[in-house]
């Protein structure tokens, strides 16, 4: 859709406050659009009072609905966490899983107040748009998607954000576009992801970002902190001895992990459309959590069954980055994780020690495959050593074989 399509569609219009949501909303309102403004709640650790956004936009003309949904974006943590759903450098795929949160959150709240559109100020060249237009196509596939900074018109008028200031400030709106950023943030509960601007340049180093959550691990306390999860079934619901519901426990998760440097990564990733992107992450609930039930899905899965779930948590990251959380093969993909995850019950005890999470001890783990005995270097009542004979010449068989065919090649 283009701007001049809009005049008959009542808009709703995802924003989240800044120079390009409050720009985009007084166009449309100076066109005689009917907008109305949604912000997703998801737990934003950048947004001290997230009505703030509300009173930002107000100047605009139009209304702003904010939705809360935390409690979702924590429920969607711990299935990224439970399928180890990692992409390209160990991103934690926190923008991935929260444009699915928001969309599937805001459609109805659009829908209760008549909107037959869904607008977003993402870029036309990164993942969001990609994102927010699938999943508006695959939960409301009778809503239109208009994307501002796709449409030649508005990219005409507004080339940058010194445009942009201009045109609000010709309202006598506070519209301060400020030097050039080093670089653009965004976030939620999961984590924040800084990209563009300075990081966009492979000479710049990650530790221009200040990080938000936590600090970089030089700064971390010159001590090593203790940490236990209780996992059950692959979700944590005690941390420290403690019972917590998700949104409490990413919380904890995030103050633990963040004042230990942990979770700050830098990677160069493959976009959705192909090109390559650089970005600096902020996770340290979602390594925290991840990396200790790490060390419980190495002790409850066998050979075969690690070899599927790393299969399906590449395959259920992918799917999240692609904005293909609905899908029904990332839906088949998670529903054979939780067979996996069944057995991932059992209490991690790690320290935390600037940007590091050392194993301590796995206590209460039921499924369990470990046996000391059998793999003991020395005597024990395990595995018999002799009954490996057998064993050995079996497979010998096969490697003689190969040898005699002249198959194999030295290298």
């Amino acid at each position: 859709m283009t701007i001049n399509e809009l005049k008959n569609e009542k808009v709703g219009l995802c924003v989240s406050g800044g120079l390009d949501s409050r720009t985009i909303t007084k166009k449309l309102v100076d066109l005689g659009v009917d907008v109305v403004c949604f912000t997703a709640d998801l737990g934003q650790p950048d947004e001290s009072d997230i009505r703030a956004i509300r009173k930002r936009m107000a100047p605009c003309g139009a209304n702003t609905v904010i939705v809360d949904l935390k409690r979702a974006m924590a429920e969607a943590c711990f299935e990224v966490i439970k399928a180890q759903a990692m992409y390209d450098g160990g991103y934690w795929n926190s923008t991935g899983i929260a444009r699915a949160v928001t969309v599937q959150g805001l459609i109805p709240e659009m829908k209760k107040r008549g909107c037959t559109v869904l607008a977003h100020g993402a870029t036309g060249r990164g993942n969001d748009q990609v994102r927010f237009e699938r999943y508006t196509n695959v939960l409301a596939p009778a809503m239109n998607v208009y994307a501002p900074w796709r449409d030649p018109e508005l990219l005409r008028e507004f080339p940058g954000r010194t445009q942009m200031a201009a045109y609000l400030k010709r309202f006598g709106l506070n519209a301060f576009a400020g030097g050039k950023k080093k670089y653009s943030t965004d976030a939620n509960l999961a984590g924040l992801s800084h990209e563009a601007e300075d990081l966009e340049s492979l000479q710049t180093p990650c530790t221009i970002v200040t990080p938000t959550m936590g600090v970089w691990p030089n700064k971390a306390p010159d001590k090593v902190e203790r940490f236990s999860v209780y996992f059950e079934k692959a979700r944590a619901t005690r941390l420290n001895g403690k019972k917590f519901a998700p949104l409490e426990a990413m919380r904890l998760a995030n103050r633990i992990g963040g004042r230990n440097g942990i979770g700050m990564k830098n990677a160069l990733e493959n976009r959705v459309i192909g090109t390559k992107s650089r970005g600096v992450y902020e996770a340290p609930g979602m390594e925290l959590l991840g990396r200790c039930l790490e060390y419980v899905y190495q002790a409850v899965l066998d050979r075969r069954a690690t070899l599927l779930f790393k299969h399906l948590s590449n395959l259920v990251a992918n799917q999240i980055y692609d904005g293909r959380y609905f899908d029904p093969a990332t839906c088949a993909a998670l529903v054979a994780i939780d067979v996996l995850a069944a057995s991932a019950t059992g209490v991690v005890q790690v320290g935390l020690y600037k940007g590091n999470i050392y194993f301590q001890k796995l206590t209460d783990c039921p499924g369990s495959l470990y046996n000391p005995a059998d793999s003991s270097m020395e005597a024990s009542r395990g595995l018999n050593p002799v009954s490996s004979q057998g064993f050995v010449e079996i497979q010998s068989v096969e490697a003689r074989s190969l040898a005699r065919a002249k198959q194999i090649r030295a290298r």
